[in-house]
């Protein structure tokens, strides 16, 4: 019987984590469920997960650290036997800040969570995606690192490594059969977003932008997780090293 593929998705408790995890396993695929402080939240996508008919099991661990990012892999390998698709999605945003009032601690922080933790991650997992004839990593970036806004810049230069990390393995890992693309949103409805827009544009509700966006609404989750789940399928299996926005054609 042939083994159902399995999915670590990192921060996949709420927002565009949880609904890349959720449309995983609408399509077949199990889910190893990564958060770092909501418990209860990885617990309902678990549980809706299992509601889907596939397995599913959460774990805490920061991926900013580099020993929780070991523990974590050799957890997930443990229990699931293996993992075929690999999503870095876990991430937290600037406080808005320029480069002379930014704390060195935040800079840090972001470049630890978007770029070194992807990396400890790849490095213990690597092993075991070779395994199989089609593996995938995904890296969820951001447009920023094509605008590259003013008061930004950790969260800028933190996703820019992102991207390097991944276009890196992407030529390395192809003989290996390891496709590695990236999806790069840019606002999108979820609870940072909603900050964001708070603080930038004093809106309590980001959909109050709809009538300025592309289309006439804000991106969400669903549109980010629905360019993983193809990006992941065999109808793109000639297809690495890619950069993917999701941003409705951006800002013309």
């Amino acid at each position: 019987m042939k083994q159902s593929r399995v999915a670590l998705i990192t921060g996949a408790g709420r927002g565009i984590g949880r609904s890349i995890a959720l449309s995983l396993a609408r399509v077949g695929i199990d889910v190893a469920v990564n958060y770092r402080f909501d418990s209860e939240a990885a617990t309902e996508t678990v549980q809706d997960i299992i509601g889907l008919g596939r397995r599913a099991q959460a774990y805490q661990a920061s991926v900013g650290d580099a020993d929780a990012c070991g523990e974590l892999a050799r957890r997930v390998l443990e229990d699931f036997g293996s993992v075929h698709i690999l999503v870095h999605n876990a991430g937290n945003a600037s406080r808005g800040h320029t480069v002379v009032d930014t704390d060195p601690a935040e800079l840090q922080k972001l470049m630890c969570v978007h770029a070194f933790g992807p990396h400890h991650l790849c490095q213990a997992l690597i092993p075991s995606l070779r395994q199989h004839g089609r593996s995938d990593i995904v890296f969820i970036s951001s447009t920023a690192t094509e605008y590259q806004p003013a008061g930004g810049a950790p969260y800028n230069m933190a996703k820019s490594a992102m991207e390097s990390l991944a276009l890196s393995i992407a030529k390395e890992e192809r003989p290996n059969g390891i496709r590695v693309n990236i999806v790069a949103p840019g606002l999108v409805a979820t609870e940072m977003g909603r900050r964001l827009v708070k603080a930038r544009d004093g809106l309590d509700e980001i959909d109050d932008l709809a009538p300025t966006m592309p289309f006439g609404r804000v991106c969400s989750p669903q549109d980010v997780a629905d360019a993983v789940t193809w990006v992941v399928s065999d109808r793109a299996s000639y297809i690495t090293g890619q950069r993917i926005r999701v941003d409705g054609g951006g800002e013309w």
